[in-house]
């Protein structure tokens, strides 16, 4: 196997416009994940940008950025669009997109999904998952929770399906996060395809990969990463910067 990382970014999120490019602790967010991603070792990182202010930014960290067509409907399809660019030659077997919002994320997290997919021939794409930590997680759609068959050892599991509705029963609930290890041919078989019903009724993009037939695994990881969606969770992962800079 030979990954990449990709990173897609751009500035219209609606929640909290110009996003990637928030000071945390000194640096914009995009760069504190794309040298994340480079601490994981598994392979080059870039970001795939959707406007030239998160290139130059990049660029200016010495950090490697190309810039894609702002009007693509996805990240996938952002990503699609970079690996192009980047590795024309296909020297590069697996993507593995990472999220711009996770400024914190765990390199361990980053090598699960490239492990993952090494460990796994019938995997056509891998992600990760959390256990629940507060009961009320489970009827919260905002976060997607993955319908999973564990194997034995309890760290990784066969993806069945993805919800935002509430799960019942004993036994922990799995948390979903996005990131996603495919391997090539799958990102464009995936990218090919338009929006399935699932994925439409589910606002889940990987559910689009399950009614194509492809098969998702996830691996599982102990803590989940700092998600900045929104002006308070920007203050969050400020604090958490400042943390990380104490002594005390």
């Amino acid at each position: 196997m030979n990954p990449i990382v990709l990173i897609p970014a751009r500035m219209a999120a609606t929640r909290l416009p110009g996003k990637p490019l928030a000071d945390i602790g000194g640096l914009p967010m995009i760069v504190r994940v794309l040298r994340q991603a480079e601490a994981a070792g598994v392979g080059p990182a870039a970001v795939a940008a959707g406007d030239p202010e998160i290139v130059e930014a990049v660029r200016a960290a010495g950090e490697t950025a190309v810039l894609t067509d702002p009007d693509l409907p996805s990240g996938s399809d952002r990503i699609v669009a970079a690996l192009a660019v980047l590795d024309p030659d296909r020297r590069h077997d697996v993507v593995i997109n990472l999220q711009g919002d996770i400024p914190f994320v765990r390199p361990a997290a980053v090598r699960a999904v490239a492990d993952l997919l090494a460990a796994e021939p019938a995997c056509d794409l891998s992600t990760v998952m959390v256990a629940e930590a507060d009961p009320a997680e489970r009827s919260n759609p905002d976060i997607p929770k993955v319908v999973a068959a564990m194997q034995p050892g309890g760290r990784t599991a066969r993806a069945l399906y993805f919800t935002r509705s509430v799960l019942y029963g004993e036994g922990p609930v799995w948390l979903h996060h996005g990131i996603y290890g495919y391997r090539r041919a799958a990102l464009e078989r995936f990218c090919a395809a338009p929006p399935s019903p699932l994925e439409t009724r589910e606002r889940l993009e990987q559910l689009r990969a399950l009614e194509l037939g492809m098969s998702i695994w996830a691996a599982v990881i102990d803590e989940a990463p700092i998600s900045v969606d929104n002006p308070a969770d920007l203050e969050r992962a400020r604090a958490f910067a400042q943390s990380l800079g104490r002594t005390d």
